[in-house]
């Protein structure tokens, strides 16, 4: 697949960690921490809490060995499937699940959704309870009919995936194909959460520059209709972050669902 003169997320070795600590660590520049970490969090909670959404299964496909925006979706649901595309962060998110040393260190998550839920002191049972539900990690590959390939997942209650279409496609047409297929893993009434980043064309991950396909939440909006699905819910984030790690202009956390 060709990403222009950047890397593809899906196809070239990536950075798990760096991209951890660039992008969701505890040290990272305030402004993208209140953006990347926070505004997710604050949304899904918000919506899993208005709307009361419950169920058995949950699956995740997410760019990168990320976690944080887990914390709510944990109370909802018993069981969750992480399904990430690079082996090194199944590595590091296994490194995390199993508590073992050198394990990249969400406190901050876990604070920030104790604060939430109005129980501070409760981190670490924040912590244990996504633990326990995280059920199975996956490796999946967007260039296969069936995402997981030989390994048959039951269909989801819900669905979110974070940034990993537009780290993923080359453009519009690529975009709606590896939709589809994330669509496949649920319920025929299920609910599907995307967190994304609008009119970005690039992040920075070590040394490389890796492609971002660019739409805008008109784009986003028209995609999920003709998909049939009705918006429940929308948060958009204008961007505050001064840096020239990535240029997208704000982050968006939209939920949907099919009709019947």
């Amino acid at each position: 697949m060709d990403c222009s003169s950047h890397r593809c997320y899906h196809e070239d070795k990536f950075d798990s960690r760096d991209f951890l600590d660039t992008y969701f660590s505890s040290k990272t520049e305030k402004d993208f921490a209140d953006e990347s970490v926070k505004f997710p969090m604050e949304a899904l909670h918000r919506f899993f809490n208005a709307v009361q959404i419950k169920g058995e299964i949950l699956i995740d496909i997410t760019t990168g060995p990320v976690v944080h925006h887990l914390y709510s979706a944990c109370e909802f649901f018993k069981k969750i499937y992480l399904l990430r595309f690079n082996e090194e962060c199944i590595i590091e998110l296994n490194r995390w699940l199993n508590t073992r040393t050198g394990a990249f260190e969400w406190n901050h998550a876990t604070e920030y959704a104790a604060n939430l839920e109005g129980n501070s002191d409760q981190c670490e049972d924040k912590d244990m309870r996504l633990k326990t539900a995280i059920t199975k990690i996956v490796k999946c590959d967007m260039e296969k009919k069936n995402l997981t390939d030989s390994v048959v997942l039951p269909q989801a209650d819900c669905v979110i995936s974070a940034t990993i279409l537009e780290a993923s496609s080359k453009d519009q047409d690529d975009y709606i194909r590896s939709l589809r297929k994330i669509i496949a893993l649920l319920k025929p009434c299920g609910c599907l959460i995307l967190v994304g980043i609008l009119n970005a064309t690039y992040y920075v991950n070590g040394k490389d520059r890796f492609n971002l396909f660019k739409y805008d939440e008109n784009f986003l909006r028209n995609v999920l209709a003709g998909e049939g699905f009705i918006i429940d819910h929308c948060d958009v984030l204008r961007r505050k972050a001064v840096s020239d790690l990535t240029d997208y202009d704000s982050i968006i956390v939209i939920a949907a669902h099919r009709e019947k």
